[in-house]
């Protein structure tokens, strides 16, 4: 107990000065975005969304009962002054997580691959290279349990990604592991860089055309593509990172789709048609996931409440995953607006 009257108003005014400090550094545009009266319309959200920052921004929604709807805001290039165009192709980025685990999974189905069989079985020139190489199981890559560092998070990777196979893994190979297989989670980048490896080493050619086959032609997916070489860079949204002046379509981050496409896919998977015979029960993966690069956020969201598939695109991205957080507060009032109509 603190008797001195003196020492008594010392306190309170180091517990305002405190308070006044914290409240300094909340991020006041989030706190705004999360109580703003609700838009009655998804167009409406999106609107609000680029006024919060946004250069642009896609939204599908397929809910059961109702006929698919697409929206868009913003611009689809900014420099240009061309609007945002709802059929656009986009970096999905790690969305692709999901195609790849149906691909492994489709293999596991033919006897071609087996979740159980470890990274020393598949890739035995990385035994001794990666930590408990003849533990990691197929499976425990799929799930982020396999502890092997992730590759993205080296010093400074966005500012010049690598651009193979070899290049990538060089960043993590003689590491310590971050845990012992099984025993943690941790959500890395290098488990589906082996897993792709794993895949093309099957098939004897790259998995990106098993995928085609497989998931794409049978769903009629005539919008998802491997990477940006494979369409006209015109097609694609631009994407932009603050701190850097230029548009960041061009660069090569992997898959490319519309959100049609990205919901169309995700459809499949949750209903599980996209699976054939005993695959549903082998898939060992997520039914929904995010993605991430510069300049591109994506989300694939399956809400049970509304049996709705909900796909939101957002072209720019910042330094501290502001615009993320952000962007997390917008799909929640989406999915809320859909559940008031």
């Amino acid at each position: 107990m603190i008797k001195n009257k003196k020492a008594k108003w010392i306190v309170r005014i180091l517990l305002l000065l405190g308070t006044a400090v914290s409240l300094y550094f909340v991020p006041w545009l989030l706190v705004k975005a999360w109580i703003l009266p609700l838009p009655d319309t998804v167009q409406g959200q999106l609107d609000e969304a680029i006024g919060h920052g946004f250069d642009g921004m896609i939204v599908y929604v397929d809910q059961e009962g109702k006929e698919p709807v697409s929206y868009a805001a913003g611009w689809k290039n900014k420099e240009k002054q061309i609007p945002a165009n709802p059929h656009s192709l986009f970096k999905i980025a790690s969305i692709s997580k999901l195609y790849d685990a149906v691909a492994v999974t489709k293999l596991v189905g033919d006897g071609r691959l087996s979740l159980d069989k470890t990274i020393a079985d598949y890739l035995p020139e990385l035994k001794g290279r990666i930590e408990n190489a003849n533990q990691i199981t197929l499976r425990l890559l799929i799930q982020h349990k396999s502890g092997i560092p992730n590759f993205t998070d080296a010093p400074r990777f966005w500012e010049a990604p690598t651009g193979s196979y070899e290049e990538s893994l060089a960043l993590i190979l003689d590491q310590p592991a971050n845990f012992a297989p099984g025993e943690d989670y941790e959500y890395c980048n290098t488990n589906y860089l082996l897993l792709n490896k794993i895949m093309d080493n099957e098939l004897g050619y790259e998995n990106f055309q098993f995928i085609e086959e497989e998931i794409l032609s049978p769903l009629q997916l005539n919008n998802t593509f491997s990477s940006v070489a494979a369409v006209n860079v015109d097609d694609v949204m631009s994407g932009y990172h603050v701190g850097y002046p230029h548009d960041l379509k061009a660069n090569d981050y992997g898959m490319h789709a519309t959100a049609e496409d990205v919901g169309t896919f995700l459809r499949a998977l949750n209903e599980g048609t996209i699976f054939e015979n005993d695959e549903r029960n082998i898939y060992p993966y997520e039914y929904e996931h995010s993605g991430w690069v510069p300049g591109y956020q994506s989300f694939a969201n399956y809400d049970e409440e509304l049996d709705a598939v909900i796909v939101q695109f957002y072209s720019t991205t910042d330094p501290d995953l502001y615009n993320w957080n952000l962007s997390e507060i917008i799909n929640n009032r989406i999915a809320k607006i859909l559940k008031e109509q």
